[in-house]
């Protein structure tokens, strides 16, 4: 598979045993952080933390990247697939909600493996994929009996936009036919009796500055195409980084008050009900973990 990989829609077709694709790693699973999150969604998070894995590289490469250091794959450590499962085990030892794959799409294969050997170990709390929604819903299919709950971002509905800022003008397409095979995977919410998330799939959309018409387009869309069979997650949190000054200068700036506030209102007033918000004070650099931290 990874002699000439094509697992996400790039569809590089490289021999990701000798050089690099557009993700920037080669066919070998490498972690920036694996350490209990406390920064999700709280039927994630909780108190006790969800026990992420933030995989190193990238398909997408947005040029606001909060992640930037490990999204092209510039820093982390190679683990195999057997001690990616026992990461997993170790996080759920410390108590971990969950297991919350971070952006995992170049390591598919090895996630499924990692899984079913865990599982066959002793693994017992469900298993989150937090992606960038930039996905093949052919390699997703992969995908289907290991992973319990998805979050994926909708990031764009304009495909100017997504040119712009991603790289990538087929993403609302892409991203539209990934989340209906996630739904059909996962089906409507589950949450236990504590109000954490067991199945289902939770769409985030990053509302970026000057372009709430953009996002108000993406919760029309959710809500007209699934109503209450998924929760939106409407994010506040942009946080402009330093290398956006210079080439995306109308992005350089956080989101304001009215901005975030008219997405909740036309929200409200479509009638959604299974959401998220945040509070504006999430927008910090404070809030971005420390990479090559791989267990505490």
């Amino acid at each position: 598979m990874f002699n000439s990989c094509i697992l996400c829609p790039r569809n590089c077709g490289v021999d990701r045993t000798t050089t690099l694709g557009v993700c920037q790693v080669s066919n070998r699973v490498k972690i920036a952080r694996a350490a209990l999150h406390f920064w999700e969604e709280p039927c994630i998070s909780g108190t006790k933390g969800s026990g992420a894995v933030f995989f190193s590289g990238c398909s997408l490469h947005c040029v606001f990247c909060q992640n930037e250091k490990i999204s092209h794959g510039q820093v982390g450590k190679e683990v195999t697939i057997d001690e990616l499962a026992e990461i997993y085990l170790a996080l759920q030892n410390q108590g971990a909600n969950n297991i919350n794959l971070v952006t995992g799409t170049h390591y598919i294969p090895q996630i499924v493996e990692s899984v079913k050997i865990a599982k066959a170990n002793g693994l017992e709390i469900p298993i989150i994929y937090n992606t960038s929604g930039y996905e093949k819903a052919e390699s997703l299919k992969q995908l289907e009996g290991i992973v319990n709950t998805y979050l994926p971002d909708f990031k764009y509905m304009d495909s100017s936009l997504a040119a712009k800022y991603s790289h990538a003008a087929d993403y609302p397409e892409v991203v539209k036919e990934d989340i209906a095979e996630m739904v059909r995977q996962c089906g409507t919410p589950v949450f236990d009796d504590n109000g954490f998330i067991q199945s289902g799939v939770i769409v985030r959309q990053l509302l970026l500055p000057g372009h709430v018409k953009d996002a108000k387009a993406i919760i029309k869309y959710l809500y007209e195409t699934y109503s209450d069979n998924i929760y939106i997650s409407m994010m506040s949190q942009y946080t402009p980084m330093p290398q956006i000054a210079a080439n995306y200068p109308e992005l350089n700036r956080r989101v304001t008050k009215r901005e975030y506030d008219s997405l909740i209102n036309y929200a409200i007033d479509l009638g959604v009900e299974n959401a998220f918000i945040q509070d504006r004070a999430v927008a910090k650099e404070s809030f971005i973990p420390e990479f090559n931290n791989y267990l505490n």
